[in-house]
């Protein structure tokens, strides 16, 4: 059992300014079902650009609740320019400290809030093109080199507290030490090629796709409580389907193509495409 504070309880049992903001012109949203973790953040914000409403919707555990309503709760009242200067570590002190292994929920929300004040602005969101280290939940090198900078992270446990990286199958361990190491040398970082068969047989290829997924796709669905099972190899064709909280999830598409079309066709073959069984019983 987590030990929270009085004010993470406060704040996950009575969350404040649930839903969305009517005529919102900031709108800020992070993370995905695919990882456990995601936060819509939308601002009203007025001529003098002060914040005048602001209201979350998340999919989390109670500090992920309980950050959001904190932060709500923060920036009202605010001008942007003073707004934008929140930190994730602001967040957990206003609600007097989060466990560490939870930290990674303060940081989702100081992401939705700049966001949301990138997109009143009218700027541009800067798409992370990065490539993915942690297949488990996601995260890139670039996040990852981002927080270890910001928050001068010297393990996998504290990278893993701040992002979830590295909390899922362990596969991305090794990779994440050598991102740390980079950053503390003051080098650039060299992701790693993956060494994958220049032609497979038929066999081999199926073999390969059901390691990759019992190996590098499970073990991060299982952690939240979904799962997914291997039904047919066509061709090039991958024929899935999700089990557990990912069957009834709405974001299971974008699960099926960022997280495992991207780690068969990283892994396995690049000319490989992933679909969901069809169910016909399954209600959209």
């Amino acid at each position: 059992m987590w030990d929270y504070t009085e004010k993470v309880k406060d704040h996950f049992l009575n969350p404040r300014n649930t839903g969305k903001v009517e005529q919102a012109n900031g709108t800020g949203e992070v993370g995905s079902l695919a990882c456990g973790d995601a936060l819509t953040l939308t601002l009203k914000i007025n001529s003098d650009q002060i914040i005048e409403d602001a209201k979350f919707q998340t999919f989390g555990c109670a500090s992920a609740i309980a950050s959001s309503s904190a932060l709500t709760e923060m920036v009202m009242g605010m001008h942007i320019d003073e707004a934008s200067k929140i930190t994730n570590e602001d967040i957990a002190d206003y609600l007097g400290g989060l466990p560490k292994e939870k930290i990674h929920c303060s940081v989702m929300g100081r992401d939705a809030l700049e966001r949301a004040i990138s997109d009143y602005r009218g700027e541009k969101i800067e798409v992370v093109t990065g490539n993915v280290i942690c297949h488990c939940f996601g995260v890139t090198d670039v996040d990852i080199e981002r927080a270890v900078k910001e928050a001068k992270l010297t393990t996998i446990e504290e990278v893993t507290d701040y992002l979830k990286a590295g909390g899922g199958c362990g596969n991305c361990h090794e990779e994440i030490e050598a991102i740390i190491r980079a950053v503390g040398q003051g080098v650039d970082y060299e992701p790693k090629k993956p060494a994958v068969p220049a032609k497979l047989t038929n066999m081999q290829k199926i073999k390969l796709i059901e390691k990759v997924i019992e190996e590098d796709v499970r073990p991060g669905l299982q952690k939240d409580h979904g799962d997914m099972e291997l039904i047919d190899v066509d061709a090039n064709r991958v024929i899935v389907k999700f089990r557990g909280a990912c069957a009834s999830c709405s974001k299971s598409q974008i699960t099926l193509k960022n997280h495992v079309e991207a780690k068969l066709r990283e892994l396995v073959s690049m000319e490989l495409t992933v679909e969901e069984a069809v169910d016909e019983n399954r209600i959209c």
